[in-house]
């Protein structure tokens, strides 16, 4: 599986967390990984599922720096899919050294297209426009 798709799988997991108690979790991700078709390979499932935990762990942080870089909009009032792709975008973004900050966002815009509104794709570009600045 490509980087893409496992962007993409990563995103659909953690898209569970806005309907989820965190307690329950762990359990949606076993049942996640069981139900998707494409993580077939030990390799694939491994990547998500810690890619997924790395995000989750720093939920608090993500949240608040979105929060700070975004005007008459907070992580409560956002649409689920954008503040998703937010989160994951983010963490890349200050977190995840391997993935070159333009990467990150292109593919943000691309999943907030693909999942979100019309506007979603401008909406969370101009928000990570704001945020990349600060990890330079």
């Amino acid at each position: 599986m490509g980087r893409h798709e496992l962007r993409e799988q990563v995103f659909k997991l953690l898209f569970r967390v806005e309907f989820n108690k965190p307690e329950d979790m762990p359990e949606q991700v076993r049942l996640f990984v069981e139900d998707t078709e494409n993580l077939t390979r030990k390799k694939d499932v491994d990547y998500v599922r810690d890619k997924y935990q790395r995000i989750q762990e720093k939920l608090g942080e993500l949240d608040l720096l979105i929060n700070e870089n975004t005007e008459g909009w907070d992580t409560t009032r956002m649409g689920k899919v954008e503040l998703t792709v937010l989160r994951l975008a983010v963490f890349e973004l200050l977190f995840d050294e391997d993935i070159p900050g333009s990467v990150a966002i292109d593919e943000a815009v691309e999943i907030a297209k693909t999942y979100g509104q019309d506007t979603s794709g401008g909406f969370v570009n101009a928000i990570l426009a704001k945020i990349a600045k600060l990890g330079d």
